[in-house]
Parts: C-alpha cells; sequence; structure tokens
C-alpha cells in the first residue's frame, strides 16, 4: 500500500514539474505580451532572474517602437546583471544606453554597464585591457553625471583598477630584477614612474632603482665601474632625498658607502694599480662568480 501511495504521489509531482516547465516554454514562445510581461516581472521579484531574462529578451522583439520597449530592454540587461552574467549584462546595458540615452533608466543603465566591466576584470598578472575599459568607463560616467552620482562606489573601483595597473607594472619592472639582469631592471623601474609618477608602489621602485644600478655597477667590468656607481649614487641621493624615513634606508646607506669606497680606487693615474684596487677586483668578481652560479640553477 505504502508503495503505491510512493508511486501515485511520484506521478503526480512528476505531472506537476512537466505542466510547469511546458506552462514556462508555452508563455516563452508566445506572442502575448501582456502575460510575458506579467510573468516576467514575477519571476524577477522571485529572484529567478535567468527565466525573466530569457522572457524578457524573446519579448523585446515584440515590444519594439512601443512604450514598454526600454523597460524590457532594461530588465532584460538587470536580470542578467542579477545572474551574474556581467558579460551579457554589459552588452545589454551598453545597447540600452546608445538606444535610449534619454530613458529614465538611462543613468542607471551607464553606471550598471561601468560596474558590469568593472566586474569582469582580471587579476593583476593578466591582461589589463578589461581594466583600462572600466577606467575610461567610469571617467566618462562622472563626465556625464558629475561627482554626486554613485560617488562613493566609482572611487572604491577607480582606486582598485588603478591599483591594479599599478602592480602589473611594478611586477613587470620587479622581473628584469629577479632575473638579474640589472640594467634593464632600471630602464624598466624609472619607465614605470615616467608612466605613472603616482604610482602607490614609488618608494618600493626608488630603492629598486638604486638597488639595480649598485648591483649593476658591481658586476661591471673594471673600466665601467666608476662611471655606474656614480650612477647608483645619484640614485640614492634621489631617494632619500624625497623619501627621509624608510625601511630601505639602513640597506642603502650600507651600499652607498660601499660605493664610495670603491671610487677611492680611482684617485691617481689610471694605470696605478693598489692593494685596494686589487682587492676590490677579487670582489667583484667573487661577486660576478655567485651571480653566474644563480643563474645557472
Amino acid at each position: 500500500m505504502n508503495s503505491f501511495r510512493k508511486v501515485v504521489w511520484g506521478a503526480v509531482a512528476l505531472l506537476a514539474a512537466v505542466s510547469c516547465k511546458s506552462q514556462y516554454d508555452t508563455l516563452l514562445s508566445s506572442n502575448d505580451v501582456d502575460a510575458k510581461y506579467k510573468a516576467a516581472f514575477q519571476y524577477f521579484d522571485k529572484g529567478k532572474y535567468q527565466k525573466a531574462a530569457s522572457l524578457f529578451e524573446s519579448m523585446s522583439v515584440l515590444t519594439d517602437g512601443t512604450e514598454k520597449d526600454d523597460t524590457v530592454q532594461y530588465y532584460w540587461g538587470l536580470s542578467n546583471y542579477k545572474f551574474k552574467d556581467y558579460i551579457t549584462a554589459e552588452a545589454n546595458f551598453s545597447r540600452f544606453v546608445s538606444n535610449f540615452p534619454r530613458s529614465p533608466f538611462a543613468e542607471e543603465a551607464r553606471f550598471l554597464r561601468l560596474d558590469c566591466l568593472y566586474k569582469s576584470t582580471l587579476r593583476y598578472e593578466l591582461d589589463q585591457t578589461p581594466t583600462k575599459l572600466a577606467i575610461n568607463a567610469i571617467s566618462e560616467y562622472r563626465k556625464d553625471y558629475g561627482n554626486d552620482s554613485h560617488k562613493e562606489e566609482c572611487d572604491a573601483m577607480l582606486k582598485d583598477l588603478n591599483q591594479r595597473l599599478d602592480r602589473k607594472a611594478y611586477e613587470a619592472a620587479k622581473l628584469y630584477y629577479n632575473m638579474e639582469d640589472y640594467k634593464a631592471a632600471r630602464v624598466a623601474f624609472r619607465n614605470t614612474l615616467k608612466d605613472n609618477a603616482d604610482n602607490i608602489y614609488r618608494e618600493d621602485i626608488l630603492y629598486y632603482i638604486a638597488k639595480s644600478s649598485y648591483k649593476y655597477a658591481q658586476l661591471s667590468v673594471a673600466s665601467k665601474q666608476k662611471e655606474r656607481y656614480m650612477t647608483f649614487i645619484d640614485d640614492y641621493l634621489n631617494f632619500i632625498g624625497e623619501i627621509q624615513e624608510s625601511p630601505y634606508t639602513k640597506e642603502l646607506k650600507t651600499l652607498y658607502v660601499r660605493a664610495q669606497r670603491a671610487l677611492g680606487k680611482y684617485v691617481g693615474t689610471d694605470d696605478q694599480v693598489t692593494e685596494k684596487e686589487k682587492a676590490f677586483e677579487k670582489e667583484r668578481k667573487s661577486a660576478e662568480k655567485v651571480s653566474k652560479k644563480q643563474i645557472e640553477k
């Protein structure tokens, strides 16, 4: 008896499910705008955004040119946005602001579009083209609607996006340093600041500029060391001239003293070889060997 009841109730549940599904599918293919419009908002209000989006999409052709047109198009995008399909939603909102620039939904659609762009950006290690698109969209939005509209959200997004670009540039330059290509590292770090003087990693970048020039001088042939240690000293003075207190100061000051000592060997004629020069050359060759071993590893 119990088994029979289970079978009956299972059949009833299956029929109900099929009935519901058939009702939705029938509605989806229907040309009854009023019925679809009502059902789409019912699904939307219940949080069934994927079904709502499909209904709004299916009636978008039917409401084209009518008074419902902008509402349907806007909620089509909003349903995709709520469903977290940000790529499709961005396309919806982009098309919306182009077709309905004077709609009551236009300003919010513009904001939601840039929010979709923001949410579609990638980690700093990856391609930052989407990040730049999002920054441009936020700038255009502020230009058109002023700083009062969604100010806090826009500020937070811009801060995060710009920091991501700063990190990308900093890590790209640091890669040369980690590869022990100190000449290229110094150029890359300097270019990073040239592109954005306000990079949030400015202190670290100035440190690596100085450290790279010191390492480059240290590993250079004797005939090039004077010029390259002088470059390091310029970088060091630039660092301490801008940053008075830093966890890097002590280390750079030690390197500065070593560079000054190294430059002391150039007092006298070029062909004069002193014990001090020999000791310095020994230190240089030792450092060069260590560097080569690390590269081989």
